[in-house]
C-alpha cells in the first residue's frame, strides 16, 4: 500500500489519544525537551543537519505519523541540540497535494505542542509574486492568505477538543510580532539584511503551479509568495497556543506575462534552495540561539 492509500493518509481526524500516543512514544525514545520545532520545507532539510546530540527517527518508526513522498524531503523527525537550545526538526512535510487530508498534513504540530514545545519555526520554498522581490530572497512571513480555507480546507473543521485550543481562535496574529522583530535584528546582525523582505504568503493546494491569470488574482488580493504548504500547519500551531514564526525562501518569480517563455519547475526551486541554504541556516540558528538568551521560547 502505498502512501497515497494508506489509512493514516486517509483519516479525517484524529483523537487526543492519537497525538498522544506519538508523543508518549517519542518521549520514550528520547531524552531530548524540546522547546522550539522547526519544519523545513522542500530542499531546507540542512537545517537539521546543524544540530548537535541529534537521535532520529524515521517518520515510518514512529507510530501513526505519515510519510513524505516529495523530492527534497527526507522524511525524518530529528532531535538535538540547535546553539545550545533543545529543538525538534521536520525534514519534510506533509502536502495535500500528496494525497493527505488536512488533518494528516498537521498531525505533527499537534505532537509538537504534547511534547512541550513553545515556538514553531515554518520554512518553505516560495514563487515571488511581488516585484520588488528577488529569486533568492528570504520573506519573513507577516501574514497569509488561505486559498483552501476558503473552500472549507480548514484543519480546525469539525469536532473541536477544548485541551488544545477555543474553537474560534484568532488569526490576526498568526505569525508573531515579537518573534519577527528578532528575527529582522539578527538579519541584520547576521548580514542577510540586503535579502531579507516581509510580506504576505498565500497557500494554493498544488501539485499544479499558478496559471498567469491566478498569479495576477493573487497579486491583486495581496500576496507576494506563493506556495503549496505551511499555512495549515500555522492555523493548527496558533490554535494550540504555540508562536509562530514563518519564513519563505523566494526560489522563482512567479510567471506574469502571457508572452514569457519561462517556465515553473521543481528543479529550480530545489537549485535556488541549495544556493541559499547555508544563509537560511546561520540565520535560523542564531535566532534560535537569540530565542534562548533572551528567553523568548
Amino acid at each position: 500500500m502505498d502512501a497515497s492509500t494508506s489509512p493514516s493518509t486517509l483519516r479525517c481526524s484524529y483523537s487526543f489519544e492519537d497525538y498522544k500516543q506519538t508523543a508518549d512514544w517519542l518521549l520514550a525514545h528520547t531524552k531530548q525537551r524540546p522547546k522550539v520545532a522547526i519544519i523545513c520545507g522542500s530542499g531546507l532539510g540542512g537545517l537539521a543537519d546543524l544540530l548537535e546530540d541529534k537521535t532520529v527517527f524515521p517518520y515510518g518508526d514512529i507510530p501513526s505519523f505519515p510519510s513524505s513522498t516529495v523530492q527534497g524531503h527526507a522524511g525524518q523527525l530529528v532531535f538535538g541540540k540547535l546553539q545550545g537550545c533543545e529543538c525538534v526538526c521536520m525534514k519534510g512535510r506533509f502536502h495535500f497535494y500528496e494525497g493527505y487530508s488536512i488533518h494528516t498534513v498537521t498531525y505533527p504540530v499537534r505532537v509538537f505542542r504534547l511534547l512541550g514545545v513553545k515556538t514553531l519555526i515554518v520554512t518553505n520554498a516560495a514563487g515571488g509574486l511581488n516585484a520588488a522581490f528577488n529569486v533568492g530572497d528570504i520573506m519573513l512571513i507577516k501574514d497569509h492568505i488561505n486559498m483552501p480555507g476558503f473552500a472549507g480546507q480548514n484543519p480546525l473543521c469539525g469536532h473541536n477538543d477544548d485541551r488544545f485550543g477555543v474553537r474560534f481562535p484568532c488569526m490576526s496574529d498568526a505569525y508573531d510580532r515579537d518573534l519577527r522583530a528578532l528575527a529582522k535584528k539578527t538579519a541584520k546582525e547576521q548580514g542577510c539584511n540586503s535579502f531579507l523582505q516581509e510580506g504576505v504568503y498565500c497557500m494554493l493546494a498544488g501539485p499544479t503551479y499558478e496559471t498567469i491569470a491566478e498569479s495576477r488574482v493573487l497579486q491583486i488580493l495581496g500576496a507576494d509568495a506563493v506556495g503549496m504548504s505551511t499555512v495549515p500547519e500555522v492555523v493548527v500551531a496558533r490554535h494550540c497556543g504555540l508562536r509562530v514564526l514563518g519564513l519563505s525562501l523566494i526560489t522563482n518569480k512567479v510567471v506574469m506575462d502571457y508572452e514569457s517563455e519561462e517556465k515553473a519547475n521543481h528543479e529550480e526551486v530545489l537549485r535556488t534552495t541549495d544556493r541559499r541554504t547555508k544563509d537560511l541556516q546561520r540565520l535560523v540558528g542564531q535566532l534560535v540561539c537569540q530565542l534562548a538568551a533572551e528567553k523568548h521560547l
